[in-house]
């Protein structure tokens, strides 16, 4: 007889409850909070800002719609250019399109994977030898690890551009003891239900800039004025986060602690199992930095491994396991072909050679020790499957 049994799915990174979140939904029931805003927003705000060490922050529908009104505060609009880190989701760069600005994009460098201080400079050299300096500068934290602040921020400084941290995948990280998404001007966070915390759907966007983040409540809230009736003189978003979601993330918080020390020792199991074996190397924490190891990740050379990252999800995939490669840069993206790029070095494109190479394990808290036993047998057998066919050959 054949054995049809089909092994249980290992997802990347899948939502974990911790059990709590009932608790502030049923109150939003019991006092009929249900519509948009209330009590568990108004906390959640709070505890984020606090969390943080920010003044302000303000919930919103998404971690693009902090994006955006970051934008928006700062004045961005048609005709201006935005700097962007290029290794990153497209969500760090579509809203500088919804506004009819350009995004220059602007390469990673191999000590934190996230924007090159050097790239930077390029980009600003040249910009100020054109006479258009960009609105803002988007860094991006990318898969926990934060990016060289210290660096970026004199850049941004020196120029007196403003900068927004997309923290969107490390908050529970820190950069010198400071909380990720408290540099710059803004900073995002996203709880989309992939993140290592999540409200379903939902983003935040923070501040030391009481006065912005006021503003950022008002525009995404229709932008309705002070009056009796509807009076909008400015454009307005439909981006507020509900009182629901806000309790789902109110307990999620509660426990981001716990999910921050699962996934690191679930990278830390990762690194003593697969390290050794030819051509792979993993994504570096920089000194001084606590990485909330959103998604583990790792490069692999295929010429010293025998096997590529393609290889590697295949097979991972036939085992009903799910795996990812690293982020696409944007600059490589149809959407993006005609748009400027500065790279670290003189001809080389470290972006470029991450994504290449790069690949994403399963890394959700919630994965258990056997579960991620199986991902780790599985790459090693593929790794040595090939490894005996090259010696035969």
């Amino acid at each position: 007889m054949i054995d049809i049994t089909v092994q249980k799915r290992i997802y990347l990174s899948s939502p974990h409850m911790s059990g709590n979140e009932q608790k502030y939904i049923k109150e939003a029931f019991r006092t009929n909070w249900i519509a948009p805003l209330g009590p568990n927003v108004d906390t959640f705000e709070k505890d984020i800002a606090a969390y943080t060490g920010v003044n302000e922050a303000a919930a919103v529908s998404s971690g693009t719609a902090a994006i955006h009104l970051a934008l928006s505060l700062l004045g961005v609009e048609k005709g201006d250019t935005v700097f962007c880190s290029t290794l990153t989701f497209i969500a760090s760069a579509n809203p500088i399109l919804y506004l009819g600005a350009e995004p220059v994009f602007i390469d990673s460098e191999p000590e934190t994977w996230n924007m090159s201080p050097q790239a930077l400079e390029k980009a600003f050299m040249d910009a100020a030898l054109n006479g258009k300096l960009p609105k803002a500068v988007i860094v991006v934290n990318l898969y926990g690890q934060s990016a060289k602040m210290d660096e970026l921020t004199e850049l941004c400084d020196q120029y007196e551009v403003p900068m927004i941290e997309d923290a969107a995948e490390s908050i529970g990280s820190r950069y010198k003891g400071k909380p990720s998404g408290s540099f710059g001007r803004f900073g995002i966070f996203s709880f989309n239900g992939n993140k290592i915390i999540t409200t379903s759907g939902g983003g935040m966007l923070v501040s030391n800039d009481i006065e912005a983040i006021h503003q950022a409540r008002f525009l995404a809230t229709q932008a309705r004025d002070p009056a009796p009736h509807y009076q909008h003189s400015k454009i307005g978003y439909n981006y507020r986060m509900s009182n629901i979601l806000a309790g789902i993330g109110r307990a999620q918080l509660e426990v981001l602690e716990e999910r921050v020390e699962a996934r690191r020792t679930i990278f830390e199991r990762y690194q003593q199992e697969l390290s050794t074996l030819p051509g792979i190397q993993f994504m570096p924490e920089l000194n001084e930095t606590y990485s909330n190891r959103w998604l583990t990740a790792m490069t692999i050379d295929e010429h010293e491994a025998g096997v590529s990252v393609s290889d590697l999800i295949e097979g991972l995939a036939a085992e009903n396991i799910e795996a990812r490669p690293v982020w696409k840069p944007l600059h490589m993206q149809p959407l993006f072909r005609d748009v400027q790029y500065f790279t670290h070095g003189e001809k080389e494109s470290v972006s470029e050679r991450l994504f290449a190479n790069g690949i994403c394990l399963p890394s959700g808290s919630n994965m258990e020790e056997l579960d991620q036993s199986r991902v780790i047998n599985c790459i090693k057998n593929l790794i040595n499957v090939k490894e005996v066919e090259r010696k035969i050959v």
